[in-house]
């Protein structure tokens, strides 16, 4: 692997542990999949970009529906999933949802217990690049990912920097596939 730049490279100084670069669709959901109560955190990015005419907020709310995975709403992007039919299981704005995972005894957004894989879609770069590395010094209990075409440091596993959204696009795709395989 070689090494990525973080889209933000002002300050981040990710200390002795920076994200593991997952380049390969299949190995994402591997990741996902033995995660027992994955969470999919989604934001506002989602509602402003589209590839190939379809909105990212569905490739969000496909990835959740093959993996069985519960999804936070933040922000506004609450309004759009109920427009396309998909009730969020829980609504917070970023840093709250942030607050709740550092706590070990929280009961998580189905009241199953806190979460072990936290995975961030669509959420603003410097605010995600703060709530990872809030995450990662004070939830030891959880692993995260990013879903995002930019490469995340803070991040337990994190994308590759894809520079061309049709390479993005295809990843998301192929990690659907395999999310609907199963494990």
């Amino acid at each position: 692997m070689s090494a990525v730049l973080p889209r933000h490279r002002v300050n981040v100084l990710t200390g002795i542990k920076s994200a593991r670069l997952v380049e390969d669709a299949a190995e994402c959901a591997n990741y996902i999949q033995k995660a027992k109560r994955p969470l999919l955190v989604i934001g506002p990015l989602l509602l402003q970009s589209q590839a190939d005419g379809k909105l990212l907020l569905e490739y969000a709310l496909d990835l959740a529906k093959a993996g069985g995975i519960p999804i936070c709403a933040t922000a506004q992007t609450r309004g759009k999933m109920v427009e396309l039919g998909v009730q969020p299981d829980c609504v917070y704005d970023a840093v709250e949802i942030v607050n709740a995972l550092k706590d070990p005894d929280w009961k998580g957004v189905r009241k199953e217990g806190n979460h072990d894989l936290v995975m961030f879609f669509g959420i603003r770069s410097d605010l995600g690049s703060q709530g990872l590395s809030t995450l990662k010094h004070f939830a030891p209990h959880l692993k995260t990912m990013t879903l995002c075409k930019h490469y995340f440091p803070h991040a337990s596993y994190s994308l590759t920097n894809f520079k061309k959204d049709a390479k993005w696009q295809e990843f998301l795709e192929s990690l659907i596939a395999e999310l609907q395989k199963g494990g």
